[in-house]
């Protein structure tokens, strides 16, 4: 196994040359969970409340269980589904706050250090593909991958059986060589179950929030802690 892992799920190193893939995640993983978390908790709410008179509190108390329906399904990561049902011009109110996009902490780094080294590099993610085009607008996400995946391409989120297998149709890979990582401990239960050997969650998905004191899966906080091995980026 390529990972070492400590006692406290903290990943200690990886080993690089037992791996042939690598799995990232978009929000959360490479870049900061801040501004999906604003937008969708704060922004989308007080949008939709202005338009009925409802000041931002009440908004997102109506709209808790309105999401909390969707969640782990593909709707919730639709941009076309929380458009029809809000009756909000999603895209439009995303674009006007792009600013807020962000990498995480030494993200670009990391990357820059995949790319380099013998690995394929792919990019999975339940984001819109919009939301995907949109961030790949705002920071050069593109350039580091050898191929980015929506799962709206395959109808199917991370969550699922039916993502998996339409990715190691569309893109095969060895999961007992792949390292995957992903801030949503629930996709890395369907990526365990699907049977990827090598796991790692973040303990900071959203630079506003405290780090995550307990995981289920392997955690790291900055990417130097396992890039040791890489190919070095002067």
């Amino acid at each position: 196994m390529p990972l070492t892992v400590a006692s406290s799920l903290s990943v200690t190193s990886v080993d690089w040359s037992g791996l042939d893939t690598i799995l990232l995640d978009m929000d959360g993983t490479i870049l900061d969970l801040a501004f999906d978390n604003h937008f969708w908790g704060t922004v989308i709410p007080r949008e939709w409340g202005l338009k009925r008179g409802l000041d931002a509190n009440t908004s997102q108390q109506r709209l808790a269980p309105v999401f909390a329906n969707e969640q782990g399904k593909l709707n919730w990561y639709c941009l076309d589904f929380w458009g029809d049902t809000l009756d909000l011009d999603i895209p439009a109110i995303k674009a006007e706050y792009a600013d807020g996009i962000r990498w995480r902490p030494q993200a670009e780094t990391f990357l820059r250090q995949l790319q380099a080294s013998h690995l394929d590099v792919v990019l999975i993610t339940n984001a819109h593909p919009l939301t995907l085009e949109m961030k790949a607008e705002r920071l050069p996400i593109a350039r580091w991958f050898d191929k980015m995946i929506s799962s709206h391409n395959y109808g199917a989120p991370k969550e699922t059986p039916a993502f998996w297998n339409a990715l190691m149709g569309e893109r095969p890979f060895n999961p007992e060589r792949t390292l995957f990582m992903d801030d949503s401990e629930y996709v890395l239960d369907s990526a365990k179950a699907f049977g990827i050997a090598d796991l790692i969650t973040l303990r900071q998905p959203d630079s506003t929030v405290p780090l995550r004191a307990v995981t289920r899966f392997p955690a790291i906080h900055h990417f130097d802690e396992i890039s040791e091995g890489l190919p070095r980026i002067d």
